[in-house]
C-alpha cells in the first residue's frame, strides 16, 4: 500500500477517481489527510510516499505549513506533485536535493495568464488608465494631442518562450505585433514568434522593444536578468509586462524609469516583497497596473491541474514517465 498524502477536501472530491486508477492499476493507496490540527503523527508521516500539494493548500496558512512539515520530515516520500508551475521555493530544492521526484502543473495556466497580460497590454495601449482615472473623477477627457499608437508593428520581446510565453506571443502576434522570442532552445514550428535568440543576445534585443513580456521561470540565471542596465537599454516609451517572478526584474531600477515617465508603463504581477507593501510607489503611479499575483485565476485552472495530477498518478503506479517532472 502507497501512502498518498494531500488535502482532505481532494480525496473527498476525488476519491472516486482514485479509486478507479487503483482498480485499473491494481495499486492501493492509503489516503493521508492533512490535519486540521496539530501535526501529522509521526507514524503517518513514515508512511508517505507520495504528496500532492493540491490548490486547497497553496496560500492557507498554517495548513500550508503543516503540509510541507510533513513532506520535508517525511523519509519515504518520493514523489511530490505542485498545483502550480514554479519551483524556485527553497522547499522544492531541498526535496530535489534528497532524490525526491518533483513535478508541476505548468502550463496548466498558460492560456489564463496569457490572457490577463495581453487584456493588460491593450489596456497600457490604448490608455485605459487614463481613461478609467477621469471616470472616478466624472471628468470627460478625450484623448488629445500624442494620440495612442497602433500595435500592429510594434514589436515584443518575449521572454521565456514556454507554455506562457509561447500563448503570450500567440495573442500577441494576433494583434500584428511582431514577436521576438528569447530562450535557450532553438526555435520549433510550434512556437509563435517571428524570430528566436538566446538569452546572450538580449543586450541588442532591447534597444528594439516597444514591449518586454517576461515569463520565464526563476532560476540562478534568471534572477536579477532585467537589471539596471536592461532597463536603461529600452526605448524611451517601451512598456514591460512581468507574469514571471518579481526577482527577475530589478524593481527599484523599474520603478524609478516609470516614474521618471521614461518608461510608458508597466503591468506587474508579481514583485520582490509579497503582498506588495501598502507604501510601495508601484501603487500609484497611473502607468502602472498592479494584481496581487493572481494572473493565472480561471474556474478551469484548478480541474486542469486536478486532471494532471491523476494522469501522473496512473502515470506513476505503471512505471511511466511522468509529466512536467522537474
Amino acid at each position: 500500500m502507497t501512502g498518498l498524502y494531500t488535502s482532505a477536501r481532494f480525496f473527498a472530491r476525488h476519491g472516486d477517481a482514485i479509486s478507479a486508477i487503483e482498480q485499473a492499476t491494481g495499486a492501493t493507496f492509503e489516503r493521508i489527510p492533512v490535519p486540521d490540527e496539530d501535526q501529522l503523527d509521526p507514524a503517518a508521516v513514515e508512511r508517505i510516499e507520495i504528496a500532492f500539494f493540491a490548490n486547497d493548500l497553496i496560500n492557507a496558512g498554517p495548513v500550508t505549513r503543516r503540509f510541507f512539515g510533513a513532506v520535508r520530515r517525511a523519509p519515504n516520500l518520493r514523489w511530490i506533485h505542485a498545483a502550480h508551475a514554479g519551483t524556485d521555493a527553497p522547499v522544492y530544492q531541498e526535496l530535489l536535493a534528497k532524490g525526491v521526484r518533483v513535478t508541476t502543473s505548468s502550463g496548466d495556466a498558460a492560456v489564463p495568464i496569457a490572457q490577463t497580460a495581453i487584456g493588460a497590454l491593450l489596456m497600457l495601449a490604448r490608455g485605459y488608465p487614463r481613461w478609467l482615472d477621469a471616470q472616478r473623477r466624472h471628468a470627460w477627457e478625450p484623448h488629445r494631442g500624442r494620440l495612442p499608437r497602433d500595435l500592429e508593428g510594434q514589436v515584443m520581446i518575449v521572454i521565456g518562450v514556454g507554455a506562457i510565453g509561447n500563448e503570450v506571443a500567440r495573442l500577441a502576434r494576433a494583434l500584428g505585433m511582431h514577436v521576438i522570442g528569447v530562450r535557450r532552445s532553438p526555435q520549433r514550428p510550434e512556437d509563435h514568434v517571428d524570430e528566436m535568440h538566446p538569452p546572450a543576445a538580449l543586450s541588442a534585443l532591447y534597444p528594439r522593444a516597444d514591449w518586454v513580456a517576461i515569463a520565464c521561470p526563476l532560476t540562478p540565471e534568471t534572477r536579477g536578468l532585467i537589471d539596471a542596465a536592461a532597463i536603461a537599454a529600452l526605448p524611451e516609451g517601451a512598456r514591460v509586462l512581468n507574469v514571471a517572478r518579481g526577482e527577475v526584474v530589478d524593481e527599484a531600477a523599474l520603478t524609478a524609469a516609470l516614474a521618471e515617465g521614461r518608461l510608458a508603463g508597466a503591468y506587474l504581477d508579481v514583485f520582490h516583497e509579497e503582498p506588495l507593501p501598502a507604501d510601495s510607489p508601484l501603487w500609484d503611479l497611473p502607468n502602472v497596473i498592479v494584481t496581487p499575483h493572481n494572473s493565472s485565476t480561471s474556474a478551469g485552472y484548478g480541474e486542469r491541474t486536478v486532471r494532471r495530477y491523476l494522469r501522473n498518478l496512473e502515470h506513476w503506479v505503471r512505471g511511466e514517465p511522468l509529466e512536467q517532472e522537474v
